[in-house]
């Protein structure tokens, strides 16, 4: 600790320092509870219970529970938590994000929070990236629940779910430290609403967050999974809340729009120029079109002003066409697999299966690559991860990076960040950057760097930004005939077998920054051999080369942390060019024109303070970017968020509502519409149905009514904010806008909705 630190100790500290005691009263109970048999140890989970239900806090129980967590884990992993993994489980507990580094055992941590908050019975909601890291995770820590009856279970995509049963026998072989495999035979499918009838739930962010908008659309209260929104306890944070926070989760319906017209926009903008046709912002990743670019737009469709009533649908698709072609890349954006685009996630690297453009970009980009143009879609319901997670009651979270992106979330989650202490002390270096003039040359450099650590035996892990980058290094290294195993972030588990094994003598491993995420390099490769070990120790441990700076310094982070897991050495080095798109979108010129006057020679790297700042300022001033826009989405969203919170609430009321609701339901719209003669109308159905039958066909038309009603009101509110936004050229508030417009369209949302109930309940009839 430095002497600054002390006299004024950061929030990490002073937590660190006030549950010290806390970790004592665990490590103190540690013994009488190994005295335990199985059976007792199991009776713990009820006693607890049994004091929970007597008006004690999660609090009181804390000790206890934490410590048979632990004796557990002991008993049938063979792994006792260190005192640092207890900081962080308390931390957990109390709703922050604990930052602990790769290695440290996050999966091991999560256990002993979630055991807690299992005993309320209201369900716990572990969160992870993939699906193959949710069955992994479920798999390797099933014992533990299963020890102290505790069910566990999984869900996937697909609606595929699972219960982990310890009575199936095993069958196949799995790898010593459970790192990588995943033991299926333990994993028993079962329906999607068992699954969330489990005590502990593992799955990825979008399956939790699509079932939340699919229970919304349910017909049938038999069809509703999920049970309440309590305690979510989200791996990889940072990765979800903030990497994907702009992106909405969204189920949508086929639109009737054609598809031609997406062809011949996509053959115009073939033949129209940068800076003479359109101009583009790559940052905004947004064109306009010049004076130039109109006039050859107008003449190939044969119109005399695209910006008239008749002309204006095609400004929409063509700047689309021109974005797909200029802005978005293929294995940079998105790849084109089976005849489909899927998505990449240009943080993580990841394919984006099912994820698609929104507005019709995604179309223009098929009809750029010539696959099949799939139908413009209608969003029927939506929901972005910032809005889902703030329906838990208590949210913590875990990952290796987050200290960086710590003022956001304090500010738009209220969640603290506590950096959590290393077991062993970190024993890694960190060589300085290494900036070249081309892309080239610095491609050359990495293959010629990667050759000279080779010949040691030392393994190397470089790190790629993108599935196109990482193919050009493969190529260069093939040039020097350097044996390797290149990953694109396509299979998760194959990917994390491969992962595994990259700190085995010789490897070299070429990554997008993100793939085996949650797998840990451990040196010697897997199964564990000390021999192994140590002769990796001894060469210096993992060798990790990051080929370009990210944008954002949390993946800059994680990639280095790949390096030194607890207490190994190894070393890490970043090469970067002023071709890079970070430099280039942020102040590359500058830097070249200096290297051109002073004539640095091509393959001369530089290496000083002036360049390394210049790189973190860009990375300061683009993560300052992002914030914003995502500060101000999630601005945008919270209108229609409170709407789709009210609709949502009054929808699961009709769900899963007595008759006596429903018909409260229906005094509510006599209230406030001025159809008075229903009154006569609804007692004749009464009459003519039945009761019965009379309500639950009013519960089918008010369930169909709000979600009819309610497509045609995100519409109408996606139109809004296009159009507030516009609104800021006229020196008026496009937020300010929105919301005043939000409102008109929500109370014409409510009419629309009565009125067409209304109209139903007019033409009921007895069934023919």
């Amino acid at each position: 600790m430095s002497f600054l630190s002390s006299i004024f100790p950061n929030e990490s500290t002073r937590f660190i320092k006030s549950v010290s005691i806390l970790v004592n009263q665990i490590n103190a109970l540690e013994e009488s509870i190994s005295k335990l048999t199985d059976l007792d140890l199991a009776q713990q989970t009820n006693i607890l219970k049994a004091r929970l239900e007597k008006g004690e806090t999660l609090d009181a129980i804390l000790p206890v529970a934490f410590a048979t967590v632990r004796e557990a884990s002991k008993r049938v992993l063979g792994e006792r938590h260190y005192d640092e993994q207890i900081i962080g489980g308390i931390a957990l507990h109390r709703g922050n994000i604990a930052e602990m580094r790769t290695g440290e055992g996050k999966t091991l941590v999560a256990t002993l929070p979630a055991y807690l908050h299992a005993l309320t019975g209201l369900g716990v909601h572990v969160v992870t990236v993939n699906d193959y890291l949710s069955r992994r995770d479920g798999a390797w820590m099933g014992p533990i629940f299963n020890l102290l009856g505790i069910s566990l279970s999984v869900i996937n995509s697909q609606n595929v779910s699972y219960i982990y049963d310890s009575t199936v026998t095993k069958t196949n072989a799995e790898d010593e430290a459970s790192s990588y495999k995943v033991d299926y035979d333990n994993l028993r499918t079962i329906s999607r609403k068992d699954a969330y009838l489990a005590d502990i739930t593992y799955g990825t962010n979008n399956e939790y967050g699509f079932d939340y908008l699919r229970d919304n659309l349910a017909t049938s209260i038999d069809n509703v999974v999920q049970r309440g929104h309590v305690y979510a306890l989200v791996d990889e944070i940072d990765s979800i809340l903030i990497d994907e926070a702009r992106t909405p989760l969204i189920i949508s319906s086929e639109s009737n729009e054609s598809g031609d017209l997406y062809g011949t926009c996509a053959s115009i903008a073939k033949n129209l120029m940068p800076e003479e046709d359109f101009t583009m912002d790559e940052k905004h990743k947004s064109i306009a079109l010049t004076d130039s670019g109109i006039n050859k737009t107008e003449k190939a469709l044969n119109i005399d002003n695209i910006y008239t009533e008749k002309g204006i649908r095609f400004v929409h698709h063509i700047e689309n066409a021109v974005r797909a072609r200029a802005l978005y890349l293929i294995d940079r954006d998105y790849v084109v697999k089976d005849n489909e685009v899927i998505i990449v996630d240009t943080f993580t690297g990841r394919l984006q299966p099912g994820r698609r453009w929104s507005d019709g970009l995604h179309q223009a980009i098929e009809a750029k690559e010539h696959v099949l143009v799939q139908k413009e879609t209608r969003t029927v319901a939506s929901i972005t991860f910032q809005n889902y997670f703030r329906f838990y009651k208590r949210v913590a979270g875990m990952t290796g990076t987050a200290e960086t992106s710590s003022e956001e979330f304090r500010k738009v989650y209220n969640l603290g960040v506590i950096i959590i202490p290393t077991h062993k002390p970190i024993n890694r270096k960190d060589h300085p950057d290494l900036i070249y003039q081309t892309e080239i040359i610095k491609f050359r450099a990495i293959a010629e760097k990667v050759k000279e650590i080779h010949k040691t035996g030392q393994p190397v892990l470089i790190g790629s930004v993108s599935i196109d980058k990482n193919e050009i290094l493969s190529t260069y290294l093939k040039a020097l005939s350097i044996p390797h195993t290149a990953l694109n972030a396509k299979n998760h588990e194959s990917e994390g077998e491969l992962i595994a094994l990259a700190g085995k003598r010789g490897a070299v491993t070429v990554a997008t920054n993100m793939a085996g995420r949650g797998v840990d390099i451990k040196l010697g490769g897997v199964p564990f051999n000390l021999e192994a070990h140590d002769e990796i120790k001894n060469l210096g441990g993992l060798f990790v080369i990051g080929s370009e700076r990210h944008e954002a310094r949390r993946i800059d982070n994680q990639l280095r942390g790949r390096a030194g897991r607890q207490g190994d050495p190894g070393q890490t080095q970043f090469f970067a060019s002023l071709e890079d798109d970070l430099m280039r979108v942020f102040g590359g010129d500058k830097l070249k024109s200096i290297m051109t006057r002073f004539k640095f020679p091509e393959d001369m790297p530089i290496e000083n303070i002036m360049v390394s700042r210049t790189l973190e300022n860009a990375q300061s001033r683009i993560e300052g970017f992002h914030f914003d826009s995502r500060k101000h989405t999630l601005e945008f969203d919270d209108v229609l968020n409170v709407q789709r919170t009210t609709v949502y609430n009054r929808r699961k009321h009709i769900l899963a509502g007595s008759h006596e609701d429903l018909e409260k339901e229906l005094e509510m719209i006599m209230q406030e519409t001025t159809f008075k003669e229903i009154e006569d109308i609804i007692e004749e159905k009464k009459n003519l149905v039945g009761e019965q039958n009379f309500y639950e066909t009013l519960r089918r038309i008010a369930l169909y009514s709000i979600d009819i009603h309610w497509q045609e009101h995100l519409e109408l509110m996606d139109y809004a904010r296009s159009s507030t936004s516009l609104r800021a050229f006229g020196q008026r508030e496009p937020l300010v806008e929105y919301k005043k417009e939000g409102l008109k369209l929500y109370h014409d949302f409510e009419y629309a909705t009565q009125s067409n109930i209304i109209d139903l309940i007019k033409t009921i009839d007895i069934a023919k």
